[in-house]
């Protein structure tokens, strides 16, 4: 490692966390206060300087595209900082790409738009795996700091999420300004974050600096042609449906896609499962890990939902009302990360006291509780739906109970889930497993899209029905995941005893 326990130049923290601290912050502020209006932005009519689509389904079906290939691209953003260019490098130019996608966001033109959204996910695959991972390797092996370094770093995620749903969410509503104004803000965000890397990179004192597994010179070659050939095709499919030599549907592209990640899913997991050589504990392991990974594709799909149908509630049934103000509707999406800042002290504390008094609950059990209280911010919004349907006002405090549960379910999953990748794979497949997590994120949010197509604020009578849906889904799948989490259970404490 390039730094040691003496640098404590921010909050006790080596000074390199600062860098990444404020990177983040701006570059999460950029992506959340776009992610925020992109449902609305596509929904909203022409004559208003949107999209201009009609059918929800479609409009839902981009967004989850969009939110899980972001994910999904973070495996070769990854991979190209590990064996081509270097952590850093990866981290400035992805955040160049990003920028430059807020700004393609920012003109006003339908071709520009997606445009942006492309740059968007090709930008974000670069920057934020490797960000994430150069918090980690500012510290030494053994250092009891990272824990609390990475505790400081998320909240600098949640901060920048914030600012991101506030002042873009105002800019979107203002009709002295509007959506394009919004998607600048953005782009202003990602600036600052690149002007703070770029005079503090030296904090960072050589971490990520190189590749930490180059290939070898013709190796190089090799790949540099792959990257550019999906670059290069890329732009023909997105030349090709913009001029309307080729159509693309969104919906079964989504579905497809959904299909696609999941089997990627299922062929690499039973790849180290039947050909890494396990042995009997490492595979019992590893169906404890698959228990969490299947929570966590569930746990997604439900809570996803906040950028798309509960986002689309809020904007098309809530009265959103205060005396002369209107509240903007990307402004309750500032509900999760203000909870999560509020929140998270409480629950470490919690599995802290749990564990000193012997109880520790199992990772699948602890990702099936998560689950249920997610579902049951679904059954909080089956009843708002129902007064909207009966014509009924519906007030603010119903999303805001609902994200506060959300919140809460996440807390109880998301850390437990990558803490979950961590203990139970095996060593010598740490980093493949890791990547193969990731896809249930990716596999969660496109599903998130194809579920929200359910939403049709034009037929207030199948909104219940939809949020009921997801509420009873999720309690079954938790349902599962419960009863064999005791299971698993004692598969997990035999790893726990013999590390």
């Amino acid at each position: 490692m390039s730094n040691n326990n003496l640098d404590t130049g921010f909050f006790g923290h080596p000074k390199g966390l600062q860098t990444l601290f404020f990177t983040e912050m701006w570059e999460r502020m950029s992506y959340y206060g776009m992610r925020g209006l992109l449902v609305l932005y596509l929904t909203l009519s022409m004559q208003d300087g949107g999209i201009g689509i009609e059918d929800a389904a479609m409009a839902t079906a981009i967004y989850g595209l969009y939110t899980g290939f972001v994910y999904l691209m973070g495996l070769p953003g990854g991979w190209m900082a590990d064996r081509l260019i270097g952590g850093q490098k990866a981290i400035w130019y992805g955040g160049i790409v990003i920028m430059c996608g807020h700004i393609a966001l920012a003109v006003p033109s339908t071709e520009t738009f997606f445009l942006g959204l492309i740059l968007l996910v090709l930008g974000t695959g670069m920057l934020k795996p490797n960000i994430t991972a150069a918090v980690g390797q500012l510290y030494n092996k053994g250092d009891a700091r990272v824990e609390a370094g990475y505790a400081l770093y998320y909240m600098g995620i949640n901060i920048g999420s914030l600012i991101g749903y506030t002042v873009c969410g105002w800019l979107y509503q203002e009709e002295s300004f509007g959506p394009h104004w919004a998607f600048g803000a953005a782009a202003i965000g990602m600036f600052f974050g690149l002007v703070q890397f770029k005079l503090t990179k030296g904090n960072l004192k050589g971490v990520g600096d190189k590749p930490i597994a180059p290939l070898t010179e013709s190796g190089q070659k090799t790949a540099w042609m792959g990257v550019w050939g999906f670059v290069a095709l890329v732009a023909v499919l997105f030349v090709l449906a913009i001029t309307g030599t080729i159509s693309l549907d969104p919906q079964p592209i989504a579905q497809a896609s959904a299909v696609i990640f999941t089997a990627l899913f299922v062929a690499y997991f039973a790849k180290v499962f039947f050909f890494g050589q396990l042995d009997g504990d490492e595979k019992r392991k590893m169906l404890a890990l698959l228990l969490v990974c299947i929570g966590s594709a569930c746990f997604w799909a439900g809570f996803e939902q906040a950028g798309s149908s509960l986002n689309l509630f809020a904007n098309e049934i809530v009265d959103r009302t205060v005396g002369t103000f209107t509240i903007p509707t990307a402004w309750f999406q500032n509900a999760n990360p203000f909870f999560i800042i509020v929140l998270s002290p409480f629950m470490a504390a919690l599995w802290i006291k749990l564990g000193q008094r012997m109880v520790s609950p199992a990772f699948g059990i602890k990702a099936a509780v998560g689950i249920l209280i997610m579902a049951s911010g679904f059954i909080v919004m089956y009843f708002a739906a129902q007064r909207a349907a009966a014509e009924l006002p519906v007030a603010p405090y119903w999303l805001v109970a609902t994200y506060f549960l959300h919140t809460v379910g996440e807390l109880c999953i998301s850390p437990v889930a990558l803490a979950a990748v961590s203990k139970l794979s095996p060593k010598r497949f740490a980093g493949q497993m890791m990547g193969v997590f990731v896809l249930t994120y990716s596999i969660g949010n496109i599903i998130a899209g194809l579920i929200a197509g359910g939403f049709d604020a034009n037929d207030l009578s199948t909104i219940p029905p939809l949020f009921l849906n997801i509420a009873m889904i999720s309690i079954g799948f938790a349902v599962v995941i419960l009863v064999a989490g005791f299971v698993t259970r004692k598969w997990e404490i035999e790893k726990k005893e013999t590390a």
